[in-house]
Order: structure tokens, then C-alpha cells, then sequence
């Protein structure tokens, strides 16, 4: 049975912010702003004779489309803008329950996988339609391996949520199963649990276990 998880047997590195755009924000950029940007050059600064000859009609249908495009792209921008800030606000330790809470679900497992990493396992990514409610795989060194769900909650775990990740834990062979949640675990999901070869973190224990990192070589 795997031991359970020890995070603070020793100080990993901290996590690096992820300040490159990733390929759809530059895909966004590339096909939205910029393409918006010169057409309203063209439109308002060359000012050409066949935009000029439109009748009343098409004009204001026109700046309406073009009114429309602008605060869509502004909204766009702004939520980009939003969850950037933020998931760098935890990658470089500005860690609350809110900050992981406001993360997408694929950038809360990512956040997830990379603590353990830090702590030596080795990880993959499952959280997908059809892994059944198995986010990521651990591995350790003598290649005794454990599953990991991912919960975005605000609502309190209950039990019914701990034995059905118990079993998972069975139908995958794993050795262990760990729940981690920016939520509360609720005391009788904690008692069903008890004795049992798994790990349940909530958003208090994941705060600290994450600030208990910051600032190690």
C-alpha cells in the first residue's frame, strides 16, 4: 500500500509562472484583434470611395457589425486578460482558495500535477471524457501507482464522492487514491475514508501544502 503522501518531507522547487500565451490566446490574437484592427484602418483612415457610395442603410449596418465585433473582442481581451493574471498569481504563490478556485478545470489538474511532480512522482494527465473520474496517475519509483481526482468544488465533499473515487481506485488496481478539492471534506466522507488507503486534501490542507513550497531553490 502506498504510504501516504508526505508533502513536506522535503522542499520542492517553486512553480514558475506561465507567462508565454498559449497557441489558442495567440490564435485569438492573430485571427481576431489584429484582422479587426485593420479594417477599422481602412474603414475610418483611408476612408475608401466604394465605402462611401454604400447606401444609408448598409452604413449603419456596418457600424453596428463593427460596434458588435469591438466589444466582442474587448470582452474576449478582458477575460484572457482575467484568467492570465490569475493563473499567474498562483504559479508565482499568490495561492488562495479563490486564485485555484477561479482556474479552469484543465489548469487546476495541471496545478495539481505539478505539486506531486515536485514531490517526486511521476504523473500523467488523464482527466478526460471516459478515464472515469480519474484526473491524473502517480507512479513511484518502485512503480506501485495511485490515482488522483481533482475536484473544483465550492460545496462541501460528501461521501458519496469518496467511495465512488474508492471505486475507482479498485476497478484501476491502483494501490491509493487521493482527493484533492478547493472545497471542505465533509467529517462523515473523512470517517468513511478512515482506514482506508487513501489521501483527502480540501481547500484548506492544498493552500497550505502549496505556501509551505514557496520560496525553496
Amino acid at each position: 500500500m502506498l504510504a501516504r503522501f508526505e508533502w513536506r518531507s522535503r522542499r520542492p522547487r517553486i512553480l514558475q509562472p506561465a507567462n508565454r500565451p498559449s497557441g489558442s490566446r495567440k490564435l485569438f490574437f492573430a485571427l481576431g484583434i489584429f484582422p479587426l484592427l485593420l479594417w477599422l484602418a481602412y474603414h475610418y483612415l483611408v476612408q475608401p470611395d466604394w465605402l462611401r457610395q454604400l447606401p444609408p442603410i448598409f452604413n449603419e449596418l456596418l457600424i453596428l457589425l463593427e460596434s458588435a465585433a469591438v466589444l466582442t473582442v474587448a470582452f474576449i481581451t478582458a477575460v484572457i486578460t482575467i484568467r492570465t493574471v490569475r493563473q499567474n498569481q498562483v504559479s508565482a504563490g499568490t495561492v488562495t482558495v479563490e486564485t485555484l478556485y477561479a482556474l479552469n478545470p484543465g489548469a487546476f489538474e495541471r496545478y495539481v500535477a505539478a505539486l506531486f511532480r515536485r514531490r517526486g512522482y511521476t504523473v500523467r494527465v488523464r482527466g478526460r471524457s471516459g478515464d472515469h473520474g480519474v484526473d491524473l496517475e502517480l507512479t513511484r519509483a518502485d512503480d506501485r501507482r495511485a490515482i488522483v481526482q481533482c475536484k473544483r468544488y465550492r460545496n462541501p465533499i460528501g461521501p458519496d464522492i469518496v467511495r465512488e473515487l474508492f471505486g475507482t481506485m479498485i476497478h484501476e488496481g491502483a494501490h491509493h487514491a487521493f482527493l484533492v478539492t478547493t472545497a471542505e471534506v465533509s467529517p462523515a466522507a473523512r470517517e468513511w475514508a478512515a482506514n482506508k488507503p487513501m489521501t483527502l486534501i480540501d481547500g484548506a490542507n492544498l493552500i497550505d501544502i502549496a505556501n509551505s513550497l514557496q520560496g525553496s531553490p
